[in-house]
């Protein structure tokens, strides 16, 4: 009985001390990555030397939104181009028959933000007339500087291409909806929007 409870101890003991030194290795992890580093400049004609206090933070603990705008854009994947309309998987339009009545069931997600109805803005521009029309193009709207300098017309096959993952097509679009995967909602969504053009 005594071994046993020495033994449970024991484990419990292991635990502890295993959880302790992970908890010394992250400290120390963290206090390495923002350690401050002294330098000395040489002393020149008899006046006391300069110290510097450097402040060196790792990389990985800057939280995304600290790094430059700029940094952001060059590690991001260009557009394609505006009147490119390959998508990620290759599917094309063409190869779908889009069937309002279905596309009238997904558009239960677009209307969150957007209506069909001509001038109602809402968190996104009014789909009204879409197919045909130049986007950031939507009076009294305020889009993003990427929807607006995108140069794209949206055509079925662009709508097409965009409605898979939006912030491919338009880095940095003020639309956070991900996209529809499913390529027969795409295609079933834009013959809803056509049968309201």
């Amino acid at each position: 009985m005594a071994r046993e409870n020495s033994e449970i101890i024991g484990s419990g003991s292991t635990k502890r001390v295993g959880r302790f030194a992970l908890c010394i290795a992250v400290s120390a992890l963290a206090l390495t990555a923002c350690s401050k580093k002294e330098e000395t400049t040489a002393d020149t004609g008899g006046a006391p030397a300069a110290t510097t206090t450097t402040t060196v933070v790792s990389a990985a603990l800057v939280p995304e939104a600290a790094a430059p705008a700029a940094a952001r854009a060059a590690a991001a994947p260009a557009a394609p181009a505006a009147d490119n309309t390959d998508t990620i998987t290759g599917v094309k339009l063409a190869s779908y028959t889009g069937d309002a009545a279905k596309g009238k069931v997904d558009f239960i997600t677009c209307q969150t933000c957007h209506s069909l109805d001509a001038g109602v803005n809402k968190i996104g521009p009014s789909l009204h007339g879409i197919i045909g029309r130049k986007a950031g193009t939507v009076p009294d709207f305020k889009y993003s500087n990427a929807n607006k300098g995108s140069g794209i017309t949206w055509t079925p096959e662009k709508l097409f291409q965009y409605l898979e993952k939006p912030q491919r097509v338009v880095p940095g679009t003020k639309m956070t909806f991900a996209g529809f995967d499913d390529p027969q909602k795409r295609a079933d969504v834009i013959a809803y929007l056509q049968a309201h053009s």
